[in-house]
Protein backbone atom coordinates (compact mmCIF):
# COMPACT_ATOMS: atom_id res chain seq x y z
CA UNK A 1 0.00 0.00 0.00
CA UNK A 2 1.43 3.31 -1.04
CA UNK A 3 2.56 5.65 2.13
CA UNK A 4 -0.22 8.62 2.14
CA UNK A 5 0.74 12.61 2.90
CA UNK A 6 -1.81 14.99 3.32
CA UNK A 7 -1.10 19.18 2.36
CA UNK A 8 -2.46 22.22 2.26
CA UNK A 9 -2.54 24.61 -1.25
CA UNK A 10 -2.63 27.98 0.14
CA UNK A 11 -4.37 30.89 -2.21
CA UNK A 12 -4.85 34.69 -2.42
CA UNK A 13 -6.24 37.13 -5.19
CA UNK A 14 -4.18 39.78 -5.27
CA UNK A 15 -5.05 42.59 -7.95
CA UNK A 16 -8.09 39.86 -9.16
CA UNK A 17 -5.08 37.83 -10.24
CA UNK A 18 -4.86 34.09 -7.90
CA UNK A 19 -1.88 33.27 -6.55
CA UNK A 20 -0.47 30.40 -4.76
CA UNK A 21 1.68 30.00 -1.97
CA UNK A 22 4.68 27.28 -2.00
CA UNK A 23 8.08 26.41 -0.35
CA UNK A 24 11.17 25.85 -1.73
CA UNK A 25 12.95 22.23 0.42
CA UNK A 26 16.00 22.80 2.44
CA UNK A 27 19.01 20.68 2.32
CA UNK A 28 22.28 20.14 0.21
CA UNK A 29 19.84 18.47 -2.48
CA UNK A 30 17.81 21.08 -3.31
CA UNK A 31 20.46 23.93 -2.91
CA UNK A 32 20.95 25.00 -6.67
CA UNK A 33 17.65 23.74 -7.83
CA UNK A 34 14.61 26.00 -8.50
CA UNK A 35 12.72 25.31 -11.49
CA UNK A 36 10.71 22.02 -10.70
CA UNK A 37 11.75 21.73 -7.44
CA UNK A 38 9.01 24.01 -4.79
CA UNK A 39 6.21 22.07 -3.21
CA UNK A 40 2.86 22.50 -1.15
CA UNK A 41 3.76 22.32 2.38
CA UNK A 42 3.09 18.40 2.97
CA UNK A 43 4.17 15.22 4.81
CA UNK A 44 3.17 11.97 6.11
CA UNK A 45 -0.12 11.12 7.87
CA UNK A 46 0.22 9.91 11.53
CA UNK A 47 -1.70 6.06 12.03
CA UNK A 48 -5.17 6.82 12.51
CA UNK A 49 -4.88 10.99 11.39
CA UNK A 50 -7.30 12.77 9.99
CA UNK A 51 -6.17 13.82 6.94
CA UNK A 52 -7.19 17.56 7.35
CA UNK A 53 -5.47 17.35 10.40
CA UNK A 54 -2.49 16.22 8.94
CA UNK A 55 -2.51 18.29 6.07
CA UNK A 56 -2.70 21.40 8.50
CA UNK A 57 -0.26 19.99 11.00
CA UNK A 58 2.46 19.66 8.33
CA UNK A 59 1.55 23.26 7.06
CA UNK A 60 2.35 24.46 9.91
CA UNK A 61 5.51 22.81 10.52
CA UNK A 62 6.97 23.58 7.79
CA UNK A 63 6.00 27.04 7.54
CA UNK A 64 5.50 28.09 11.37
CA UNK A 65 2.18 29.82 9.78
CA UNK A 66 -1.76 28.95 11.16
CA UNK A 67 -4.19 29.19 8.70
CA UNK A 68 -7.78 28.99 9.37
CA UNK A 69 -10.16 29.94 6.36
CA UNK A 70 -12.15 27.06 4.68
CA UNK A 71 -10.52 24.58 3.43
CA UNK A 72 -11.55 22.49 0.43
CA UNK A 73 -10.48 18.83 -0.36
CA UNK A 74 -9.02 19.09 -4.22
CA UNK A 75 -8.52 15.64 -4.31
CA UNK A 76 -6.23 12.55 -4.02
CA UNK A 77 -2.98 12.65 -6.61
CA UNK A 78 -0.46 10.16 -6.57
CA UNK A 79 3.19 10.96 -6.66
CA UNK A 80 5.79 10.32 -8.76
CA UNK A 81 7.57 8.18 -5.23
CA UNK A 82 3.93 6.29 -5.39
CA UNK A 83 2.65 8.17 -2.22
CA UNK A 84 -1.17 9.10 -2.06
CA UNK A 85 -0.85 12.75 -1.30
CA UNK A 86 -4.78 14.51 -0.16
CA UNK A 87 -4.39 18.52 -0.80
CA UNK A 88 -6.83 20.91 0.47
CA UNK A 89 -7.10 24.59 -0.59
CA UNK A 90 -7.72 27.13 1.50
CA UNK A 91 -7.67 31.25 0.95
CA UNK A 92 -5.52 32.86 3.23
CA UNK A 93 -2.22 35.22 3.35
CA UNK A 94 1.19 34.73 4.77
CA UNK A 95 4.57 36.79 4.61
CA UNK A 96 7.15 34.08 3.46
CA UNK A 97 9.71 37.15 4.85
CA UNK A 98 8.77 35.36 8.47
CA UNK A 99 8.86 31.13 7.40
CA UNK A 100 9.90 29.15 10.27
CA UNK A 101 9.95 25.94 9.03
CA UNK A 102 11.46 22.54 11.44
CA UNK A 103 14.33 20.73 10.85
CA UNK A 104 15.72 17.34 9.77
CA UNK A 105 18.97 15.66 10.45
CA UNK A 106 21.31 14.04 7.47
CA UNK A 107 24.81 13.08 7.49
CA UNK A 108 26.87 16.13 5.40
CA UNK A 109 28.96 15.18 3.89
CA UNK A 110 28.20 11.88 2.90
CA UNK A 111 30.02 9.10 4.40
CA UNK A 112 31.48 11.50 6.97
CA UNK A 113 30.33 10.52 10.20
CA UNK A 114 28.66 14.32 10.70
CA UNK A 115 25.01 14.84 10.60
CA UNK A 116 23.57 18.33 10.13
CA UNK A 117 20.43 19.94 10.32
CA UNK A 118 18.33 21.46 7.73
CA UNK A 119 15.04 23.07 7.54
CA UNK A 120 12.88 21.11 5.39
CA UNK A 121 11.53 24.26 3.64
CA UNK A 122 13.92 27.42 3.38
CA UNK A 123 12.26 29.45 1.98
CA UNK A 124 8.28 30.10 0.50
CA UNK A 125 7.35 32.69 -1.98
CA UNK A 126 3.87 33.64 -3.64
CA UNK A 127 3.78 32.92 -7.52
CA UNK A 128 0.83 33.81 -10.47
CA UNK A 129 -0.30 30.18 -11.87
CA UNK A 130 2.20 30.53 -14.84
CA UNK A 131 4.94 31.11 -12.44
CA UNK A 132 3.89 28.52 -10.27
CA UNK A 133 3.40 25.78 -13.02
CA UNK A 134 7.17 26.48 -13.39
CA UNK A 135 8.15 26.18 -9.96
CA UNK A 136 6.61 23.08 -8.49
CA UNK A 137 7.56 19.19 -8.81
CA UNK A 138 6.06 17.79 -12.18
CA UNK A 139 4.25 15.70 -9.87
CA UNK A 140 1.83 18.22 -8.04
CA UNK A 141 1.31 20.48 -11.52
CA UNK A 142 -2.11 18.65 -11.36
CA UNK A 143 -3.20 20.59 -7.91
CA UNK A 144 -2.69 23.94 -9.78
CA UNK A 145 -5.39 22.94 -12.16
CA UNK A 146 -7.15 21.37 -9.44
CA UNK A 147 -7.63 24.61 -7.98
CA UNK A 148 -7.85 26.27 -11.11
CA UNK A 149 -11.38 24.04 -11.83
CA UNK A 150 -12.92 24.60 -8.09
CA UNK A 151 -12.22 28.36 -8.21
Amino acid sequence: MPAASAGVLLWRRRKGVVEVFLIHPGGPFWRNKDAGAWSIPKGLIDAKEDHLAAARREFTEETGFTIDGDYVLLGRFRQSSAKMLTVYAVEGDCDPAKLVSNTFELEWPPKSGRKQAFPEADRGAWFAPKDAAEKILKGQLPLLNALADSS
